[in-house]
């Protein structure tokens, strides 16, 4: 497939932000794509690079190339020189690092120039996202929409599936199953208010402490042991204890799902970020476990005896976790039989209290009768937190002054908007410690796009939680509601832009409180 026609179907996309249209076009590319393609073409339309950041900053692509007339560049060629550009390194590595994107940006076509561009900068974002991509693809093999869903949840793969498909036609989704050693993506949560409103909307269902970790993955096979993030990265190296911790447990093929966690000497639970940088460690394993031993704490389980448990319902997928797992190792919960008694209401309460009192984020709420939805961002799951949070995207910070003078200090924040867009609702210079400070400066310089001297513009990747006591009307902001008292709890480097919360979301999610408090 030649890169034209890719950056066709990108522009046509980004014009449009009718989700039907969006499917329909991304049917009709993979109609003409081979399977060999979708392995590129995929992650290029969501703004992707297969090869990860290639370090390609503006010094390399500020000159101007003069644009091929007419396009002869295909989807691998291009995939072929980007490859052998991460790979370049050493003596004269810059002078060969422009050569290679000089000579790539001279055999594409001024459209396909607009999009390497925006490519190699992290600037696509037409909204062509996996979810619209696998509603596409299963239009254009005839699948089921449904079954394509769930061949990518449980493949953990949208290219892989579609290769599978595009070779082998709807027959293939078949091929993906539950595997123990292959991870899933995981189930996730709503939110709910209060939680006896999610006892109250959810029916016969458990209460669970939700604990401010890393989730996590654990696949066992025979003596085999391998921990995924909900990002479906492999961290088994850097968690030795956990590790072990599984091998203790009395069997010998299942998945297991759980957050990783630890606590300082009074057992109350260490802070999100210490532990994101243990797990996040990649060197000297040994000293960052002795600094900072973590533990596992499961909640759930997906496979047993080899079995696929995703489709039991969670009080039997409960009792199979029980049977595995020691009490210590599993999560708190409440089961709360007949949510309308006044008595479990008051007990439900109870147990979030308590929770709270133990240092833990507030609970998860889950109905009893609910399937595993691998993936999917569930109404049987109800998350309960005492404090509102959004995960926004960082899209400019401004340099401080007095004792935060050389730092990016107070951030421009962001909700996903239509097509790809963001939709700023407010800034916020509070909650940040002189080593987020740091850390944060470094980061967004790294994703700088512009420096007026006042305000650094950066590239929305860095995705932030941020705590805050309410939404205002605002005439400032394009949305047309602010945050206020927003303040930041700490940063999601374990999330990417496309998880962030949306422009509608944040609006729906305080109609119902509507609105109050005067313009700002």
């Amino acid at each position: 497939m030649l890169l034209a026609r890719l950056a066709e179907v990108s522009r046509e996309v980004a014009a449009t932000s009718a989700r039907s249209e969006k499917i329909a076009l991304m049917a009709e590319l993979f109609r003409a794509a081979e399977p060999e393609d979708v392995a590129v073409a995929i992650p290029y339309l969501a703004g992707r690079l297969p090869q990860g950041r290639p370090g390609i900053g503006w010094s390399v692509l500020r000159d101007p190339v003069e644009p091929a007339r007419e396009p002869r560049l295909t989807l691998l060629a291009t995939d072929a020189v980007l490859t052998g550009f991460a790979a370049v390194s050493g003596p004269g590595s810059q002078t060969e690092r422009r050569r290679l994107v000089r000579e790539l940006m001279s055999a594409a076509t001024a459209e396909e120039q607009r999009f390497l561009y925006g490519l190699l900068t992290g600037e696509v974002r037409q909204g062509a996202l996996d979810a619209v991509a696998a509603e596409g693809l299963a239009r254009a093999v005839g699948a089921p929409a449904a079954e394509v869903r769930r061949a990518v949840m449980l493949g953990g793969s949208l290219a892989a599936v579609a290769q599978a498909l595009l070779a082998r036609g709807p027959d293939a989704v078949a091929e993906f199953r539950l595997t123990v050693g292959r991870p899933v993506f995981p189930m996730l949560a709503h939110t709910a208010k209060t939680v006896g409103e999610a006892v109250a909307r959810l029916g016969p269902c458990a209460v669970e402490e939700k604990l401010d970790g890393i989730r996590m993955q654990a696949h066992r096979d025979g003596d085999g042991v391998r921990i995924f993030t909900r990002t479906l990265e492999d961290i088994t190296d850097r968690l030795p204890e956990v590790t072990a911790a599984v091998l203790a447990l009395d069997g010998d093929r299942f998945v297991l799902d759980g957050e990783v966690i630890a606590f300082d000497d009074t057992g109350r639970p260490r802070p999100f970020q210490d532990i994101a940088g243990r797990v996040g460690s990649r060197v000297d394993v040994e000293t960052a476990r002795a600094e900072l031993p973590v533990s596992p704490v499961f909640f759930d389980i997906l496979a047993a005896g080899g079995r696929d448990l995703l489709d039991l319902p969670l009080r039997q997928r409960h009792a199979e976790l029980a049977r595995l797992v020691p009490g210590p190792q599993r999560v708190r919960r409440l089961a709360v039989e007949d949510p309308s008694g006044d008595t479990s209401q008051a007990e439900a309460e109870s147990f979030l209290s308590a929770s709270l009192d133990r240092g833990h984020e507030g609970v998860v709420v889950k109905s009893l009768e609910s399937a595993y939805s691998a993936g999917r961002r569930g109404a049987a799951w109800l998350k309960v937190k005492p404090v509102h949070t959004l995960d926004l995207v960082v899209l400019a910070a401004e340099w401080g002054h007095g004792r935060r003078t050389g730092k990016l200090s107070n951030l421009h924040l962001g909700a996903r908007g239509p097509g790809g867009t963001w939709v700023m609702l407010g800034k916020t210079f509070k909650g940040l410690t002189d080593e987020m400070l740091a850390w944060q400066t470094e980061r967004l310089r790294e994703l700088a796009e512009s420096d007026d001297g006042w305000v650094v513009r950066v590239r929305p990747q860095l995705v932030v939680e941020i705590a805050y006591d309410g939404i205002q009307r605002s005439t400032r902001y394009p949305g047309g509601i602010a945050l206020r008292f927003a303040r930041v709890l700490r940063y999601r480097t374990d999330k990417r832009p496309e998880e962030a919360d949306t422009i509608e979301s944040v609006t729906a999610a305080h109609t119902r409180a509507h609105l109050a408090g005067p313009y700002v």
